[in-house]
């Protein structure tokens, strides 16, 4: 696809995704949530592609919704927003539920339903310049449809905070609380990302989609009965599938599992 929105390219099995409106400080509009949508799902079906990193172009990482569509939006009638904010959600799921491990390189500020990008993704490596805001409130309105995957990466207490006041807080919070994994020098982040991609890229492929859906489905739930023999079965069918008795012969026999090759 000849996406306008976005650059989207696969190298050393590695999927890239990276927003391209650095004029608008890369905020998004319907054609940038249907492009995101359709990249992340053709990727994630991908079987070359091992992990996807989400990065963008110039100095911004995403300022959120863009405020000329916002402006349109106010225009649309009750049917006609409620379906908008559906295809927004619909991408978010999209990401958050993306077979395939999903880093996020955030070179920049991220504010409003950038955040909500950045919390779809499994690892968070940011520049230690770079600034978060939930600016909602500002403009009357409230991150309602990035609110279930906000809340899930910095916790209930510090969004309650942050929904709330629309303070801009720097990346040290971030990561202080839980926000972002890493942070580093504007120098070292293209080499924090690779490392992690790198791991990723070495572990069992049907293991790594089996351990994210794992987090994603087990966070949360109740210690019962049905949960021990969920998780159970979820070793007795990995360890029976041609993945597992792989990785574990390898290791025994000191070689390079098959999925390295």
């Amino acid at each position: 696809m000849d996406y306008q929105t976005l650059t989207v390219t696969i190298t050393d099995r590695i999927g890239h995704v990276t927003l391209n409106r650095p004029d608008l400080r890369n905020a998004f509009n319907e054609q940038s949530i249907a492009e995101l949508a359709l990249a992340f799902d053709e990727l994630g079906r991908n079987e070359l592609v091992r992990a996807i990193v989400l990065a963008a172009n110039g100095p911004a990482f995403c300022a959120g919704a863009d405020l000329n569509w916002m402006k349109k939006m106010a225009g649309y009638s009750d049917s006609e927003n409620r379906a908008d904010a559906m295809r927004l959600a619909d991408m978010l799921r999209t990401m958050y539920t993306c077979p395939k491990p999903v880093v996020a390189k955030v070179q920049g500020d991220c504010y409003a339903g950038g955040m909500g990008l950045v919390a779809a993704c499994d690892v968070v490596v940011a520049v230690d310049t770079a600034n978060f805001c939930l600016s909602e409130v500002k403009l009357g309105l409230i991150p309602a449809t990035i609110s279930p995957y906000v809340i899930k990466a910095m916790g209930e207490q510090a969004a309650r905070r942050y929904f709330l006041t629309a303070e801009r807080f720097d990346a040290k919070e971030a990561h202080g609380i839980g926000f972002v994994h890493e942070i580093v020098p504007a120098a070292d982040l293209d080499t924090k990302v690779a490392g992690i991609v790198q791991a990723l890229a070495n572990n069992s492929p049907n293991a790594v989609r089996e351990a994210k859906k794992l987090v994603r489905e087990i966070a949360g739930e109740p210690v019962t009965e049905a949960l021990l023999e969920d998780t159970a079965n979820r070793i007795a069918v990995i360890r029976a599938s041609l993945e597992g008795r792989e990785g574990v012969a390898s290791f025994l026999e000191k070689r390079r599992p098959s999925w390295l090759d």
